[in-house]
């Protein structure tokens, strides 16, 4: 096949029982062995109920076309979910295996099998965006700076100690998402109002949380002993965002016992859920106005 033709661009799902991390890594990098195509990415994490899996091949399934077949890379570990989603009309590649030659048979294109293109900067213009939310996140970590809130995509709230910082950088560093980050203070506790500064901005708001132990644990490793890191100002603390949040109807989680990685997937899988619901209820013609 002439790989100078243009062809349209290949759906890619990763699919996965946990964050989709592995299952992404290792699709990609069978994918990168086809420099010459185009492909649309879409990670589907936590995967894990009959009822999920079932959703997840419909919406793959939407995306096969008469010229394109989508490919599905599955990290899936549970037989009764892998039966499931390997229904699909799409290329599915269990990644408990190896399956390169499935990928060259879907795009009709011998794999360059060069394990150097799996490193390096693939896409000059994806790598450029990433460094761009970096700085922005540097910019605005920590409620530093407040210009250009508008051109967030997302603004993490908590309070101290949460894990606002490491997983702003994380977003942007892996999805070139511009996030800011802005910490709830004594005073914004007083009543259920969002902070001024991004009172605005409440549908970018994302919510964190801890466990008032584990909270207290991480800010007496800061200032031992201090008021500020009592069990009880973290009891206080905890509560009252939590109550700001819901008041608000910001999403949140716990990030007591969860990693940067699973963090930053929940963020992300929840504001797409959000994102199909909004336009689930959108009056019909409105995309048009």
């Amino acid at each position: 096949m002439n790989t100078d033709v243009q062809t349209p661009a290949t759906p890619v799902f990763f699919v996965a029982g946990g964050t989709g991390i592995s299952a992404e890594t290792l699709g990609n990098m069978m994918l990168q062995q086809f420099p010459g195509l185009t492909f649309v990415r879409d990670k589907m994490p936590f995967i894990k109920t009959v009822h999920q899996a079932r959703e997840a091949v419909a919406a793959m399934d939407a995306a096969r076309t008469e010229e394109v077949t989508p490919l599905v890379f599955s990290t899936v570990a549970v037989e009764e979910i892998r039966e499931i989603l390997a229904t699909t009309q799409c290329a599915f590649i269990d990644l408990f295996g190896s399956h390169l030659s499935t990928v060259e048979r879907v795009l009709h294109v011998n794999a360059a099998r060069n394990a150097n293109s799996a490193h390096g900067v693939k896409d000059p213009r994806e790598y450029d965006a990433r460094m761009q939310a970096v700085e922005f996140a540097i910019e605005h970590d920590d409620g530093q700076s407040l210009r250009q809130l508008e051109a967030a995509d997302l603004i993490l709230t908590a309070p101290s100690r949460c894990g606002k910082t490491p997983t702003t950088m994380y977003l942007a560093l892996q999805y070139g998402l511009k996030v800011a980050n802005y910490p709830l203070v004594e005073e914004d506790f007083d009543d259920d109002e969002l902070p001024r500064p991004i009172r605005d901005h409440v549908a970018k708001c994302f919510g964190l949380l801890s466990t008032a132990s584990r909270l207290s644990q991480v800010r007496n490793e800061r200032r031992p002993g201090s008021p500020y890191a009592s069990l009880a100002q973290c009891t206080y603390e905890l509560r009252r965002a939590e109550a700001i949040f819901r008041a608000n109807k910001i999403p949140y989680i716990n990030s007591s016992s969860m990693s940067v990685e699973e963090m930053a997937a929940v963020i992300i899988q929840t504001r797409k859920s959000g994102r199909r619901r909004a336009s689930r209820n959108r009056p019909r013609g409105e995309d048009r106005q």
